[in-house]
């Protein structure tokens, strides 16, 4: 066992372009701690092998050898482990229309749901949101906060699977439960673009509810999905745990809820190296005044 952990451990800290002085700052232990490992002439305390396992981005059971292959959880994980950023400085348009819909004349708080490296949730909190954001890549969460640093801005950027992160849980947020300006609701905005294809269709409804059932009354969700079209083929970083949504399934979500945006288009994109086009619905979604909400109910 110990020679398999050294071997991974060895692959990851390359991979991943850490020396082993940076993996040891990373886990507070020194530098010949971490030779003796990659050397199978010790082994971490039992303590620190889910840190080790969330520093790279892989499970436990993967850093140990108990599955033939590594967790890679998207193709991004090893995208992000570069030094320049994948995505450059570019972010979607959704964000102006956050600014748009919801400026921040009082603190808002704003939950950025899948933000890969960082730069949309960046630029909210350089336009003065509260910005907690999550990502299921290590990599491009560390990303994240050395931008955030750079542009003098404080975001609580958190390691979360979107398939598993509740609320409720407040583990993910750091925040312990603290409730969006003490009303009772989590965030007053959440935002997602480019992460929800990884949503499978048997679970979108019960995550879906969930986000809205934590948003503040009157707050918005501004939101993009990947629509499959038969006249448009599977773009070539298509990966096998995205699932394209279908017209408006996005929107039948939120059929409670004032749409301030619905929108379908295609678009050209060259990511992967390959010019291609996809299908986008986009929405902007506003959770209506309790009190109207609740006789609608009733009637």
């Amino acid at each position: 066992m110990k020679n398999i952990f050294a071997e991974n451990l060895v692959n990851l800290r390359k991979r991943s372009k850490m020396t082993q002085e940076k993996l040891a700052a990373r886990l507070g232990v020194s530098f010949q701690s971490v030779s003796k490992w990659e050397n199978a002439q010790g082994y971490p305390d039992i303590e620190l092998i889910p840190v080790i396992a969330s520093v790279f981005g892989v499970s436990v059971d993967a850093l140990l050898g108990y599955q033939a292959e590594k967790i890679q959880t998207t193709l991004y994980a090893e995208k992000y482990r570069d030094e320049e950023y994948y995505w450059g400085n570019r972010i979607w348009s959704g964000c102006y229309e956050v600014l748009k819909q919801m400026p921040p004349v009082r603190p808002l708080r704003l939950l950025d749901i899948g933000c890969g490296e960082g730069q949309a949730a960046v630029f909210f909190a350089r336009n003065g949101y509260q910005v907690s954001a999550f990502d299921i890549t290590e990599s491009g969460i560390e990303k994240g906060k050395r931008l955030a640093e750079r542009s003098g801005v404080s975001v609580n950027f958190f390691r979360a699977d979107l398939l598993d992160y509740r609320m409720e849980n407040g583990s993910h947020t750091g925040n312990g439960g603290v409730r969006a300006n003490g009303s009772g609701y989590d965030y007053d905005i959440v935002y997602a673009s480019g992460s929800l294809q990884y949503i499978p269709p048997e679970k979108r409804a019960e995550i879906l509810r969930h986000y809205k059932e934590h948003t503040a009354p009157g707050g918005i969700h501004v939101m993009n999905v990947f629509v499959e079209k038969p006249y448009l083929p599977t773009p070539p970083d298509w990966e096998e745990k995205e699932y394209f949504w279908k017209t408006g399934e996005l929107f039948y979500h939120y059929s409670d809820w004032k749409m301030e945006r619905m929108e379908e288009y295609v678009f050209d994109c060259d990511s992967g190296g390959a010019r291609h086009q996809h299908c986008m619905d986009v929405m902007i979604g506003r959770r209506p005044d309790d009190i109207s909400w609740r006789s609608r109910k009733k009637e």
